[in-house]
């Protein structure tokens, strides 16, 4: 009886696993897939491709999943249309939201969105009511033990990084979107500096 418990439990936490992991390998073809549509399917000149691709090989995407991403989003496949979206509003106590979505279905997001914020006491508000608050920004997040926080700054800071930040042991290295956040991404790939994870998010003014 212990046993089949034992196993039942197994299954349970590897089906939850396995819904959270689909979960992410879809969002992270979804975003190869506007990528690709946006600026073309080749990553040696579409930086935003290039890296969608780092980001998914990194969560272990199978290869054949990032090639059916870029295929869907140069026609070459058929596929749902992703278009990008961006949803401003107010949170409780006028918190300032920002969202950003890929949706095949701008009408049925912008709804749903919608119900969300009335759902939780906000309000979606107008192209630009918020978004001056926010900026995009690189972040590059190096976990590796005995990595010395010095080496770090030497080689982000001279390819272009715009802060380096340390906290419980996680080294953070801001840059600007894009471009520069592949050149020092390289910078630290040539200084032997082993890289977590690299993406581009948005921060709220401070």
């Amino acid at each position: 009886m212990a046993g089949h418990s034992h196993w039942a439990k197994v299954k349970r936490t590897k089906g939850v696993l396995d819904q959270r992991r689909g979960k992410l390998f879809s969002k992270l073809s979804k975003e190869i897939t506007v990528a690709a549509r946006l600026g073309g399917g080749d990553p040696n000149f579409n930086p935003r491709l290039r890296q969608a691709i780092a980001t998914a090989r990194g969560e272990s995407v199978p290869a054949d999943n990032i090639e059916r991403a870029v295929k869907k989003g140069t026609g070459e496949l058929e596929g749902a249309a992703y278009e990008e979206m961006t949803y401003e509003g107010y949170g409780p106590g006028g918190v300032a939201i920002l969202i950003e979505a890929a949706t095949d279905n701008k009408n049925r997001s912008a709804a749903e969105i919608r119900a969300i914020f009335a759902k939780n006491h906000g309000n979606l508000g107008g192209s630009g009511s918020v978004a001056w608050m926010f900026h995009r920004k690189g972040v590059i997040t190096i976990t590796e033990p005995g990595i010395v926080e010095d080496d770090v700054i030497l080689a982000a800071l001279d390819a272009g990084a715009e802060d380096v930040r340390s906290q419980e042991g996680i080294i953070e290295v801001i840059t600007p979107p894009d471009n520069k956040l592949e050149a020092v991404s390289k910078a630290l790939g040539k200084a032997r500096i082993p890289i977590a994870t690299r993406s581009s998010v948005i921060f709220r003014e401070t």
